[in-house]
C-alpha cells in the first residue's frame, strides 16, 4: 500500500499536465481562427476584468443584482438582472468608461437574479447553440461567441451579413431558446 500512494498520486499529477496541456492547444487553436487580432482578444479579457472590478466597487451595482459582462473586440454585452432601471444605467456609465470599449449592449433585465436551475439551463442552452454553430460549414462558430441569459441568446462576433443570418437561424432553432439577439460586427 506504501508503494501504491506515490504512484497514484503520480498519475494524478500526469493526469492534471494532460488536461493543461490539451486546454492549452485548444486554446491556442481558437486564438489562431479568431478574426480579431491578439491585441484585440487581450483587450477583451482586459475589459472584462476592470468591468467586474469597477461594478463590484461601486455601492450601487455592487449588491443584488446579477450582471454578466462578455467583451468581443471591444463591444461589450451586459446581460443579467436587477431590480432597478438606477442600477442598470449606472453599470453601463461604469463600463463605458474602460478604456478600448467601443460600444455597451445594456441588456440586463429588471427583475429577480436568475435561479441556479435557471442558470444551468441557459449554460446547455449556450452549448447546443455553440455545438450547432461548429457544425454548420456555412457559419464560423470560432468567431461567434454564445451568451445565454434566462433563455435569451446573444450572439457577438466579427461576421459578415449573410453569416449573421445563418447564425441566428440556427440559434433560433435550438430547443428552448425563446429569443435571440444579434451584437454583430462586420470583419
Amino acid at each position: 500500500m506504501a508503494k501504491l500512494l506515490p504512484l497514484l498520486a503520480a498519475l494524478l499529477v500526469l493526469q492534471g499536465c494532460a488536461a493543461a496541456v490539451v486546454a492549452g492547444g485548444a486554446t491556442a487553436v481558437t486564438s489562431a481562427h479568431d478574426r480579431r487580432t491578439l491585441g484585440s482578444q487581450i483587450d477583451d479579457s482586459s475589459i472584462v476584468m476592470k468591468a467586474r472590478r469597477a461594478l463590484s466597487e461601486d455601492q450601487l451595482t455592487a449588491k443584488g443584482s446579477n450582471i454578466n459582462i462578455t467583451s468581443y473586440n471591444g463591444v461589450v454585452l451586459l446581460t443579467g438582472q436587477t431590480r432597478s432601471e438606477q442600477v442598470k444605467e449606472q453599470a453601463q456609465r461604469l463600463v463605458q468608461d474602460i478604456p478600448s470599449v467601443k460600444v455597451v449592449h445594456n441588456q440586463i433585465r429588471l427583475g429577480n437574479n436568475t435561479s441556479m436551475t435557471t442558470r444551468t439551463r441557459d449554460s446547455w442552452i449556450a452549448t447546443k447553440v455553440k455545438t450547432q454553430l461548429l457544425a454548420d460549414e456555412r457559419v464560423s462558430g470560432l468567431n461567434i461567441r454564445v451568451v445565454a441569459e434566462n433563455q435569451e441568446v446573444f450572439l457577438m462576433g466579427l461576421v459578415g451579413g449573410n453569416e449573421a443570418d445563418r447564425a441566428v437561424d440556427i440559434a433560433r432553432n435550438v430547443e428552448g431558446v425563446v429569443r435571440v439577439i444579434k451584437a454583430f460586427e462586420n470583419p
